[in-house]
């Protein structure tokens, strides 16, 4: 019978494995979550199909725009400078630009110059920016994380925690009405998450980094020691996220 990895080897290999990009392929077997009924990607794509210029804000490492059709003006963002490089890798055979913004810095475009502005899990939505860079008539739609995501996970490394106050779908609702576009959908799930092994968490809390902001192996290590013991009596952990798709129009 094969040796069970230890508590140390599985924290060593998940503090390690790089997290640039936003893909998910190494937790494959390790960690799974579903995925929310809209089809994100496919309601890209069909809005792609019909629009000459589009934006992708917080693009991450490019892999949804890489997987849709494209107009001829295709441009997207990115904040965290390990993402940038593999965002271009990934859209330069698209002719795609990419560029590295701040993320509090308005959007470094000129005004009405997009047809459809996409946005997948954003760190934060400018809502009046957004509006700006949209022409009359353009669409905005963008999938985000919900209020509370993976609290179980959250909890279980930094003990109770007080209601979300953020990313509340009716928050977002309101900010865009603000900013004078229309919401023309709005649609919320739950998804169940679920971890098999302590190397797949700390993995994850290295790349998703709200969910335990500041996560540090060595600052929690006692409260992942605690978990992986909890998933070795108890078998896998399951934790519960929270996305919401929003559509709006200028």
């Amino acid at each position: 019978m094969p040796r069970e990895t230890s508590f140390e080897d599985l924290i060593a290999e998940g503090a390690t494995v790089p997290v640039e990009g936003w893909a998910f392929d190494w937790l494959a077997g390790r960690a799974t979550e579903e995925r929310p009924p809209w089809g994100y990607a496919r309601l890209v794509a069909a809005r792609m199909a019909g629009v000459d210029a589009a934006l992708d804000i917080d693009t991450g490492g490019g892999e949804v725009l890489a997987e849709v059709p494209h107009p001829p003006l295709l441009v997207a963002t990115e904040a965290w400078p390990p993402n940038v490089p593999v965002a271009r890798k990934h859209l330069a055979p698209l002719g795609a630009s990419v560029v590295a913004v701040t993320g509090d810095a308005p959007l470094p475009f000129r005004d009405a110059v997009f047809d459809l502005v996409v946005s997948r899990h954003p760190v934060r939505t400018d809502w009046p920016e957004v509006a700006r860079v949209l022409r009359p008539g353009g669409t905005f739609l963008s999938q985000q994380i919900g209020p509370g995501t993976v609290r179980e996970l959250s909890e279980a490394i930094l003990g109770p925690l007080p209601p979300p106050a953020q990313r509340h779908p009716e928050h977002a609702v309101a900010a865009a009405r603000a900013a004078g576009l229309t919401v023309v959908d709005l649609r919320e799930a739950t998804l169940r998450t679920v971890f098999h092994d302590i190397g797949a968490v700390v993995w994850f809390l290295r790349k998703v980094i709200w969910t335990v902001p500041g996560f540090t192996v060595a600052a929690h290590r006692p409260a992942l020691r605690r978990l992986h013991d909890r998933i070795r009596a108890e078998g896998p952990f399951v934790a519960h996220a929270r996305r919401f798709l929003i559509e709006a129009r200028a």
